[in-house]
């Protein structure tokens, strides 16, 4: 496992990851999910202090999109519908002139297995299925939507220095 102060960069599935993995549908198909407002403030501080961030998601909703263009994420760096989540998972390093090793990953499911074992950090929701859990290096105390992705990035930053707030830039960036 990659120590905190190496990482370089975040990613993550949604569904029971920023999620608590339950959504609702109306009855055009439209799906809406519930995200925690901590989570979205970690990814933010990331984006702000000049750390790749990326999703890669089986959701294929346009709302996923828009809800992670707002905490600052390239759209590029939004891979909806997401079946072999290894494939983005190296486009993101490659796209960012990262190693696999430099990057911390969480996920909560079976297709995350293979990111899991293969990022720099392999974090897992307290709740996570027990394929993803034994894939990760890290089980968090949180389950998926509970703030899980703030506590892991929060203290990768941390142990870099880097969880800092400045107002203004804040401002001017979101």
């Amino acid at each position: 496992m990659t120590d905190l102060k190496d990482i370089k960069g975040f990613a993550f599935d949604v569904d029971g990851v920023l999620t608590d993995g339950g959504i609702m549908a109306d009855l055009e198909g439209q799906l809406y999910r519930t995200y925690d407002s901590k989570d979205g403030f970690a990814v933010r501080m990331a984006c702000l202090n000049g750390f790749p961030v990326g999703v890669i998601t089986g959701g294929r909703s346009q709302s996923i999109r828009a809800r992670f263009k707002t905490n600052g994420i390239d759209p590029e760096d939004i891979y909806l519908g997401s079946r072999i989540k290894m494939e983005d998972f190296e486009d993101f390093c490659s796209r960012h002139s990262l190693r696999m090793d430099q990057v911390m990953y969480f996920g909560d499911d079976v297709p995350d297995a293979e990111v899991l074992r293969n990022a720099g950090i392999g974090v897992a929701p307290a709740d996570a299925v027990d394929e993803a859990k034994e894939a990760a290096d890290i089980v968090s105390s949180r389950p998926g939507g509970r703030a899980c992705v703030r506590e892991y990035i929060e203290k990768a930053m941390k142990a870099q220095g880097k969880w800092i707030f400045d107002a203004q830039a804040y401002k001017k960036k979101f």
